[in-house]
């Protein structure tokens, strides 16, 4: 966890040019489904322009969870959110920092949740 927190630090510092952080930022809260809900502002960013697959886990057409198990990332309005239950903290920053590390093709690479990159 603490190398991702680290790369959302880095990706968040890189934003910097003395009025971004003024307006915008990154977001972490629960919610009460319950789980994890990050809003992160692409406006001004090299991410405000490129694609973002959605992922939906468990959750309806109007991204409500459907489970216990949830995971929903999504970009409406130039705004990242992942959202998903008490458990996909660390899944929902990692899939961000996959897509915004992505280059230009803007493709997020699938994470495995069972492997090194994400939790048991």
């Amino acid at each position: 966890m603490e190398s991702i927190l680290h790369g959302l630090q880095d990706w968040y510092a890189r934003q910097f040019d003395g009025l971004w952080e003024n307006d915008y930022g990154v977001k972490i809260t629960t919610c009460d489904n319950p789980g994890w809900w990050g809003k992160i502002d692409l406006v001004g960013t090299e991410l405000q322009d490129r694609s973002f697959e959605s992922i939906a886990e468990s959750v309806d057409g109007a991204g409500s969870p459907q489970g216990p198990r949830w995971l929903h990332c999504r970009v409406p309005d130039a705004v990242w959110h992942g959202a998903g239950d008490e458990s996909k903290l660390a899944v929902i920053l990692m899939h961000f920092l996959a897509w915004a590390g992505g280059g230009d093709a803007g493709l997020h690479r699938p994470l495995r949740l069972d492997g090194p990159e994400g939790p048991g």
